[in-house]
């Protein structure tokens, strides 16, 4: 009986994969999980997948997430309202007890029992377990109505001092997929909210990453919000400085080219914004000719 198209199509596939798994075996590849593929249901299996399938062929993933429109869900059920400034949100101690029971108790579980349920060795961490992150109190300095610069407290929002990558380190070794939630302890025995793009941003320096990749609920950078067809696919970092004049990058955006650029200057081959609402939009970036998103080099 002959190959079927669909049949052959599949190989194609597996033919034009075949250069990039094996560019990528032995690597290290960080992803920050986070915004509707954390959501949907559907598209929640196709990232576990990926990361499996990362895994499975000798790559060494390493996922973390986010948690914002749960934790804002959460804080709604209990009637406090989210506050946000350069999409940081302002996090006070009330609010820091419900994200921390929201990313590690809820968030984080799920996500490793999936992985696991799959056929995954995956492990769940917080920025506290084996001193990962320590952070310190994030300051904001913002111009007021008047024009005149003045800080914003942010609350409990941690800004990352140092990373001890070796609990990462073992676990990769033994072949574990480390799942890592974006609270980090301070020297002052608190626990701080840290943006989970800047979290993945510093693991990714500390490991000297191959890639960094941002799922986001956006096709990349746009240089028109909400048209697509105005994605920028490739951005050096030297550009940056020019494109955020032009006002290019706004909201949740900022936080994240800011750690991109920060990882790249640390060492991190490249950065990858990307569709998360695409399925299996980890494995069209690392593994296909056209790629999707924009890359930052």
């Amino acid at each position: 009986m002959p190959p079927t198209e669909e049949s052959l199509d599949k190989a194609r596939i597996l033919v034009e994969a075949l250069p990039y798994i094996q560019r990528f075996a032995g690597k290290t590849i960080v992803i920050k999980y986070g915004g509707h593929a954390m959501v949907d249901p559907v598209l929640k299996e196709s990232v576990m997948l990926d990361v499996l399938l990362l895994s499975s062929v000798g790559i060494r993933p390493v996922l973390v997430h986010g948690g914002g429109p749960e934790i804002s869900a959460m804080l709604k059920k209990v009637g406090i309202e989210s506050q946000f400034v350069r999409g940081l949100r302002i996090t006070d101690a009330e609010t820091m007890e419900i994200a921390a029971m929201v990313l590690v108790g809820k968030l984080n579980t799920e996500i490793v029992s999936l992985l696991n349920r799959f056929g995954g060795k995956a492990v769940g961490l917080s920025g506290k377990d084996a001193s990962l992150l320590l952070a310190g109190k994030k300051p904001m300095l913002m111009p007021n109505s008047r024009g005149e610069i003045e800080e914003v407290d942010l609350g409990y929002v941690g800004e990352i001092h140092t990373v001890s990558p070796g609990i990462i380190h073992t676990l990769l070794d033994q072949g574990y997929i480390p799942v890592v939630s974006p609270l980090a302890g301070g020297e002052d025995g608190q626990t701080y909210n840290v943006n989970a793009d800047t979290v993945a941003g510093k693991i990714a320096e500390a490991l000297q990453a191959d890639k960094f990749l941002l799922l986001t609920d956006v096709s990349g950078v746009l240089r028109k919000v909400g048209d697509p067809s105005t994605l920028i696919p490739t951005i050096a970092r030297e550009e940056v400085q020019t494109l955020t004049e032009q006002g290019i990058f706004s909201g949740g955006m900022f936080p994240k080219i800011e750690c991109a650029v920060a990882a790249l200057n640390e060492g991190v081959g490249s950065v990858h914004i990307l569709d998360g609402r695409l399925p299996h939009a980890i494995l069209l970036e690392l593994f296909t000719d056209g790629g999707i998103g924009t890359m930052l080099i």
